[in-house]
């Protein structure tokens, strides 16, 4: 796309989404404005007061943003915005999007040791401050105590905002701070849309967390250790975040069942960077596959502001995997993260009355059905989709009382199938994955005895009730498992590439723990969630990539603590140059979803491995100018770039190339009609040894040779950045693209001690 196109695109969208509405009724919608900093007349002496007066009345006013974005989000009419996207000061319009969350050994499973490694080195990131933007915080979680910790750090500027049942006392030298930002919600509410108003009954105006979400991922990220950890009996032991002597301060921008607005999340970032935070954890996302150009997605924006002050960002790739291009938070300043198993696990067997042993999970924690045999229905069999997959009402309690009952996964959450079931008088559930969700299996806390099984078991199930006069089964709970053989694999809802934005960046970065995972969890809600859950419990356990996003902020913590002169850049590529490609059996890690060889579509450079992180040797490191090139190279233009990185600025003269941003990782697109060969320039930063000498390793894909020049990078005291030109060919007579469109290998730099690993995607695409 043209460069010069990007703005008129602006302007058409601005215009004709509110020419079409300026005959309709003048409703309240909240929109984004980015303006000009540096158009503000002299006469008024801060912006606010200068957007009150020009562009709107102070109540329509919601929140102004100074630090990671310029302007102001406003809840107006469509009149009132076409006046506004008229002004010369204003840069661009977007309307506020609601976005949603992507849903005790994970540590150790990372490479983590007490007393040695990345743990002692950065005295367990002691020094960091990690903000976590989520549902909030239970401040009184062991997780969070603050004992034997030292002050606060002096830099530290953020407050600890007090509400509904969060008191000052709330904060102490643990959670050094907590926001709640709610006026983009409650905008959207007024407006009379989807979104209903704050349920004060169930939600706190404040940093409490009512949802569980927010505790979860910030104990994950930087929780205390806390002995005697267990989620009703469940993966027992001690609980301990990545980073355990991290400083936590927690950013509400999620509430109960309402999602997330942009125009909040985008306030948390402005906070967040001016209380002095080093690491963002995110697990937020789109959710519906489809990601916005960077210049009209707020979390794009806001996170290239934290990153150009030197934070850290990491966010969660999406949990709507196996689909290819499922992946999400695509900006390349980004680190995005999938997610892996763990090596511990929660198995429950479905006994068939002909003696059959069908293996599940499950986090069952209730009265036992002890070995009893009971009948077993499929309510899909009549052919109704509701009932196949046990949606409220939809089931016959003559048909399902007493019984066992299969339902599908989909449409409604796992755990409430089986209240439904309950409530039509079944005792237990086996819940069936199709084909979509294949093999990858979660465990949740079921209200009933319940087993989640893999599309294979599910299909025999079935088989055997339509074969069986008086089928039988009974459920078993066999607690917890440790030492499970293949980990890590790539779990099947984890968000995949090829990036849908742009292809010539590698999306996701790498994977991380994101199933099963034990963490804190919130008093106002019990394990499932569900309103009439009334368990309380310390910890839950849950899946998603929102789990495994704060295993890197807080791997992020622990970097930056013991490295604190590297950037974000530099810290994301000592993650991907050292990850993990291969399981605990040394075999390619595999695909939950297939059961076959993982590829980096799926992980990425691979599972993230902290024990190597530490010591990379060679880093990939990205400057602002560098961002501003990549944005020129994919064509926006001056003004559109403005959106993104808040100052004016021009792009060369030559247009750059996507492929030559300095990434950890190479992605070589060929048309079908074009070149068979690209150039790929790189530029390492030695962190290693001052006198090294790094010689390359090349394994390059059938049909595609790959080239390197100079075969030696050499280092020394004064020398610590060496550049190298990549050559990626293709014999289009003999390379096969499979099923992915692509065919993957690696470049490797090693000087003895030191590998340094980059995945290279090879494939061939037409330009839209």
């Amino acid at each position: 796309m043209a460069a010069t196109s990007l703005p008129f695109l602006l302007f058409l969208f601005i215009f004709f989404k509110f020419s079409a509405s300026q005959t309709a009724d003048q409703t309240l919608k909240t929109f984004l404005f980015r303006v000009d900093r540096n158009s503000k007349p002299s006469i008024f002496p801060t912006h606010y007061h200068w957007y009150a007066s020009e562009f709107a009345d102070p109540p329509q006013i919601l929140h102004v943003y100074d630090t990671v974005f310029h302007g102001f989000s406003a809840s107006l009419t469509p009149d009132q915005v076409a006046s506004i996207s008229s002004h010369p000061s204003v840069l661009a319009v977007i309307e506020d999007q609601r976005r949603h969350l992507h849903t005790t050994r994970s540590p150790q499973f990372l490479g983590l040791r007490n007393q040695r490694g990345l743990w002692s080195e950065s005295d367990y990131g002691s020094d960091v401050i990690v903000g976590v933007f989520d549902t909030g915080v239970w401040p009184e979680r062991r997780s969070f105590s603050d004992k034997h910790l030292g002050p606060i750090p002096r830099r530290w500027r953020g407050v600890c905002e007090t509400g509904v049942k969060f008191a000052k006392s709330n904060c102490n030298r643990k959670l050094v701070g907590a926001r709640f930002f709610i006026k983009g919600h409650e905008a959207a509410a007024n407006a009379g849309g989807p979104i209903s108003a704050i349920n004060d009954t169930v939600e706190y105006r404040s940093p409490r967390d009512a949802d569980g979400h927010g505790t979860h991922t910030a104990s994950t990220a930087a929780g205390r250790y806390a002995f005697e950890a267990s989620m009703s009996g469940y993966a027992s032991g001690i609980a301990k975040g990545v980073a355990p002597k991290a400083r936590l301060a927690v950013y509400k921008v999620c509430w109960k069942e309402s999602g997330c607005f942009d125009s909040d999340i985008l306030a948390a970032f402005d906070a967040a960077v001016n209380d002095g935070v080093d690491v963002i954890s995110i697990s937020i996302g789109g959710g519906d596959g489809i990601s916005s150009p960077y210049y009209l997605d707020p979390i794009a924006i806001g996170s290239y502001g934290a990153v150009a002050h030197g934070v850290f960002v990491s966010s969660s790739a999406g949990n709507d995997g196996p689909n290819g291009m499922s992946v999400t938070n695509l900006a390349p300043w980004l680190t995005t993260v999938g997610a892996g198993t763990i090596d511990r696990n929660f198995p429950a067997v479905v006994i068939l009355g002909d003696g059959r042993r069908l293996n599940g999970v499950s986090l069952y924690a209730g009265s036992p059905l002890k070995g009893k045999m009971y009948p077993v229905v499929y309510p899909g069999k009549s052919g109704m989709l509701s009932g196949s997959l046990c949606m409220e009402n939809s089931l016959d309690p003559r048909e399902v009382r007493g019984k066992i009952v299969i339902c599908d996964r989909g449409s409604s959450p796992r755990v409430a199938k089986g209240l439904v079931v309950k409530k039509a008088g079944g005792v237990g559930m086996i819940l069936a994955n199709g084909i979509s969700n294949g093999e990858g299996l979660v465990g949740d806390a079921h209200l009933i005895p319940t087993c989640a099984v893999g599309a294979d078991e599910g299909d025999a199930v079935k088989s055997y009730v339509s074969s069986t006069k008086t089928p039988t089964a009974t459920l078993n709970f066999e607690g917890t498992v440790i030492g499970i053989k293949p980990a890590p694999v790539v779990a099947s809802f984890s968000g995949r590439g090829p990036n849908g934005l742009n292809p010539e960046i590698l999306k996701p970065d790498l994977i991380a723990p994101g199933v099963n995972i034990l963490a804190a969890w919130t008093d106002a809600v019990g394990p499932t969630g569900l309103e009439t859950d009334s368990r309380k419990t310390e910890f839950n356990i849950l899946s998603g990539t929102s789990m495994a996003a704060p295993h890197v902020s807080g791997a992020a913590a622990l970097l930056k603590s013991a490295h604190p002169d590297w950037s974000p850049a530099a810290i994301r590529s000592a993650m991907m140059t050292t990850a993990s490609v291969t399981d605990n059996r040394n075999q390619t890690m595999t695909d939950e979803a297939t059961g076959k060889a993982s590829t980096p579509y799926d992980l990425g450079a691979g599972h993230l491995n902290l024990g190597r992180a530490m010591d990379p040797g060679l880093v990939y490191d990205i400057t602002n100018d560098d961002y501003v090139r990549f944005l020129c190279s994919v064509g926006y233009g001056p003004r559109v770039i403005q959106v993104i990185t808040r100052t004016p600025l021009n792009c060369p003269a030559k247009k750059p190339s996507p492929e030559n941003l300095n990434y950890p990782s190479i992605a070589a697109l060929f048309s079908t009609a074009g070149k068979s060969s690209k150039t790929f320039i790189r530029t390492v930063t030695n962190v290693g040894q001052p006198n090294a000498v790094y010689r390359p390793r090349i394994e390059a894909p059938r049909g595609v040779t790959v080239a390197v020049k100079p075969s030696r990078l050499v280092f020394n005291e004064a020398v610590k950045k060496r550049s190298f030109i990549v050559t990626v060919g293709v014999d289009r007579k003999n390379v096969v693209f499979g099923e992915t469109g692509a065919v993957f290998g690696s470049l490797y730099w090693s000087d003895g001690k030191h590998v340094v690993r980059s995945p290279i995607v090879v494939t061939q695409m037409d330009p839209l």
